[in-house]
C-alpha cells in the first residue's frame, strides 16, 4: 500500500463516518456497508488487513482511548461480571463454537475448528458502547461492555496461540496452555504496573504541554512493545497503564489534559473509521481465497456458525448472571439486582470486529511439516461472515431491542442533582480558600477584583443548580445555558476585533494569537462546561 492509498482510505473512512452522524446508523456499520461495496469497485485498490499492523499498530491506541475512558472505581465494582465476559465466556466460546463447528462443517479438523472458535471468541465492543452511550443504557451495563472489550482481546489471542500450537503440529497440552494463559495474563499485568508509575511521574514532571502529549501518543505503543518482548500480553499491559493514567488524570497540567483530550478523540475517530471501513475491504479478497469451497457451501457453514456465536453467548450470559446470584448472598448484597432485559441485552451486543479478522489473518499457510493449513480459506471466510454478520444483524437491530425492553435508562434529573451537590461542595471549599488567601496581606487586591473572584465561584455554583430549575419560554434555555451563549457571542466579538486590527496592521500576527489563545481557552472552559 503507497501513501496515497493509505490517505484515500483515511480521508474516504473519515467522510463516511462524518456522514453517518448525519443518519440513524452507526458509523460502524455504514463504514462496514461502504466497505463492502467499494471492495467490488473497479479501481478501488486491494487493502490486505496486515495482522503485523493492527495488532502492533492499531489496536494498542484504541485500547488506551477505551481505557482511559473507562472508569477504575466503576471496573472494580463490577470485576466479577467483566471477568466471566472477558476470559470465562471467551474461553467457553472458544471451546464451545470451535466443537460445534467441528461437528457442523465437514473435513474440518478439531484443531482447526478450535483455532475458529479461538478467533471468533471476543466481541468488540466499540459499536455496543457507542450505541449504549446513544440510547442511555444504565451506567453498569456500559461499564460491562466496556471492560469486556478491554481485557477479552488478551484472552482469546493467547486462547488462540494454544490452539494453532495444536493445529500446526507443534504440541500443546492442557499444562501447556494453562501456563501460557498465565504467563501473558500475569506477565501483562506486570509489566503494565511497572511501567505505570514511572510514566505517570514522567508526564507529571514534564513542563510543556507538546512533550507531555508526544509522551502521550508513544505510551500504548511502549506498554504493548514491552509486553510482547518477554512474550505477555501487550492488551493487558496497554489496559492497566492507560485505566492509572486514566484514575490520576487530574494531576497533570491543565493544558496537556486539553490537548490530549483533543489529541486522543482525534486518533481514536481516524482509527475506528479506518478499522472497520478495512473490514467491509476485505470481502472481495475473503472469497477470491476460498478455494475449493463453493461459495454457496460456504455461505451455509457460514450461517450455522454465526447462529452458533449468538446463541453461545447467551449460553454462557444467562448462567453467569444468575447462578452467582442465587448461589451467593454476598453477590446479592453487593451488587444491584437484575431482571431478565440487562443479559439479553449485554448477550446481544456480542458483535465481532477487527481484532478477529486480524487473528484470522495471521493464521499460517503451512503446518509444521510443511503440508497446508487444513481449511485455511474456509476459517477466514467464516471469520470475516461472522465479523459481518453480527456487525449487521446486531449491530442494526440492538437499538430497537434496547427500546422494546424498555431498559431503564440513565436518571438525567439524578446525575444532574448529584453534579449540583458535587459543586456546591467544591465552590465552598474554593470560597474558603479565597477568604483565607485575601486575609494575607501578600495577597491584596482591589475590592473589585476580589468580588470579580467571588462572582465567579458563585456563577459556577448556581450554574448546575439552574438548569434544574426553570427554563427561558421563549428560547427554552436555563438561565446558565443563555449566560454561556451570550459569553460564546462577547468572544466571537472580541475574536472578530482582534482579526481586523491584526488586518489595519495595529498589531502583528504574533500578538494576534497569543491573545486569541486567550480567547480559545475561555471559550474551551466554557464548552466543557457545557458538555
Amino acid at each position: 500500500m503507497d501513501a496515497l492509498q493509505l490517505v484515500g482510505l483515511i480521508a474516504a473512512s473519515a467522510a463516511v463516518a462524518g456522514a453517518a452522524r448525519r443518519t440513524p446508523v452507526p458509523a460502524p456499520l455504514l463504514l462496514v456497508a461502504v466497505g463492502l461495496i467499494a471492495s467490488y469497485v473497479p479501481g478501488v485498490p486491494a487493502y490486505h488487513l496486515d495482522p503485523h499492523i493492527v495488532l502492533p499498530l492499531l489496536l494498542p491506541p484504541l485500547l488506551h482511548t477505551a481505557a482511559l475512558d473507562s472508569s477504575y472505581l466503576d471496573l472494580r465494582a463490577n470485576i466479577r461480571p467483566v471477568a466471566l465476559l472477558s476470559v470465562g465466556y471467551v474461553l467457553f466460546a472458544t471451546l464451545a463454537v470451535g466443537y460445534l463447528a467441528y461437528l457442523f462443517v465437514p473435513d474440518l479438523p478439531l484443531t482447526a475448528a478450535l483455532v475458529l472458535g479461538a478467533v471468533v471468541a471476543p466481541p468488540d465492543a466499540v459499536a455496543a458502547t457507542a450505541i449504549a452511550r446513544r440510547l442511555g443504557l444504565p451506567s453498569r451495563i456500559t461499564t460491562i461492555l466496556q471492560g469486556e472489550s478491554l481485557v477479552n482481546d488478551a484472552t482469546a489471542i493467547t486462547a488462540y496461540k494454544v490452539a494453532l500450537a495444536a493445529a500446526i503440529g507443534e504440541g500443546a497440552s492442557w499444562a501447556g496452555g494453562i501456563g501460557e494463559f498465565a504467563l501473558a495474563s500475569l506477565g501483562g499485568i506486570g509489566v503494565g504496573l511497572v511501567l505505570m508509575i514511572p510514566i505517570h511521574w514522567l508526564r507529571t514532571h514534564l513542563r510543556e504541554a507538546l512533550l507531555q502529549n508526544t509522551l502521550s501518543l508513544l505510551i500504548p505503543f511502549i506498554a504493548y512493545a514491552a509486553a510482547e518482548q518477554v512474550h505477555a500480553s501487550g492488551v493487558l499491559a496497554v489496559v492497566v497503564v492507560a485505566l492509572y493514567l486514566g484514575h490520576h488524570s487530574s494531576q497533570v497540567d491543565f493544558a496537556t489534559r486539553l490537548q490530549e483530550e483533543a489529541v486522543w478523540k482525534m486518533v481514536s475517530f481516524i482509527l475506528e473509521s479506518v478499522v472497520f471501513a478495512l473490514i467491509g475491504l476485505q470481502l472481495a479478497i475473503v472469497v477470491e481465497d476460498l478455494g475449493e469451497y463453493g461459495v454457496g457451501e460456504a455461505l451455509w457453514y457460514a450461517a450455522g456458525v454465526f447462529v452458533t456465536v449468538v446463541v453461545v453467548r447467551f449460553v454462557w450470559v444467562y448462567p453467569a448472571t444468575f447462578l452467582p446470584r442465587m448461589a451467593s448472598r454476598r453477590i446479592r448484597e453487593r451488587e444491584p439486582d437484575t431482571t431478565w432485559t440487562a443479559p439479553l441485552v449485554v448477550g446481544w451486543a456480542g458483535m465481532r470486529g477487527v481484532v478477529s479478522l486480524a487473528i484470522a489473518f495471521s493464521i499460517p499457510l503451512t503446518t509444521a511439516d510443511g503440508e497446508a493449513f487444513p481449511a485455511r480459506n474456509l476459517v477466514l471466510f467464516l471469520t470475516f461472515t461472522t465479523v459481518i454478520g453480527t456487525l449487521v444483524v446486531q449491530g442494526l437491530t440492538l437499538p430497537s431491542l434496547i427500546r422494546a425492553v424498555k431498559l431503564p435508562g440513565r436518571d438525567a434529573y439524578a446525575e444532574t442533582l448529584a453534579e449540583a451537590q458535587a459543586q456546591s461542595e467544591a465552590s465552598a471549599a474554593a470560597e474558603r480558600r479565597l477568604e483565607a488567601l485575601l486575609a494575607d496581606e501578600r495577597n491584596a487586591l482591589p475590592q473589585p477584583l476580589a468580588d470579580r473572584l467571588r462572582t465567579v465561584l458563585e456563577r459556577r455554583r448556581n450554574a448546575v443548580w439552574e438548569r434544574l430549575g426553570t427554563v427561558n419560554e421563549v428560547t427554552g434555555e436555563s438561565a446558565d445555558d443563555t449566560y454561556r451563549r451570550l459569553a460564546r457571542e462577547m468572544i466571537a466579538a472580541e475574536r472578530d476585533v482582534f482579526v481586523e486590527l491584526r488586518n489595519r496592521r495595529r498589531i502583528d500576527d504574533e500578538m494576534m494569537r497569543t491573545l486569541l489563545r486567550r480567547l480559545d481557552l475561555e471559550e474551551a472552559a466554557a464548552y466543557r462546561e457545557e458538555a
